[in-house]
């Protein structure tokens, strides 16, 4: 099976989602998610069992993408995180999975005692 090729990847900043083109499928996805989810090795460890839940990601941004050949862009994270290279078939298979893989790391988060930070609007606003 062919590796899917993005078509368009479009960052909105103000609303922290990348949006990426494939040929009959688009999907948005979060710079939180996409943090969490980096395939750089301190995120993901060095082997099964080392991965490290990342925590206080919720307003993350994306503040570069860099392309690396043709096949992956590195996303550089205006928290400093820069490492791990987003190959078209992870990115695919982020979005494909999205709904699984965030209720995941909501459970894990969950299972560690931490509570999501996100910001609520007011009537008072």
């Amino acid at each position: 099976m062919a590796v899917p090729v993005p078509t368009d990847i479009k960052l909105h900043q103000q609303s922290r989602i990348l949006e990426i083109h494939f040929a009959d499928e688009v999907f948005e996805l979060s710079c939180e998610y996409l943090r969490v989810y980096s395939p750089s090795a301190e995120v993901r460890g060095h082997g099964p069992g080392q991965e490290v839940l990342q925590v206080a990601k919720e307003q993350v941004n994306i503040k570069a993408i860099e392309p690396t050949g043709n096949y992956a862009i590195k996303l550089v994270f205006d928290d400093g995180h820069d490492s791990g290279l987003y190959t078209w078939e992870l990115l695919h298979d982020l979005g494909s999975r999205q709904d699984e893989l965030w209720q995941d790391y909501l459970d894990r988060l969950k299972k560690l005692g931490y509570e999501r930070k996100t910001r609520e609007h007011t009537a008072n606003e």
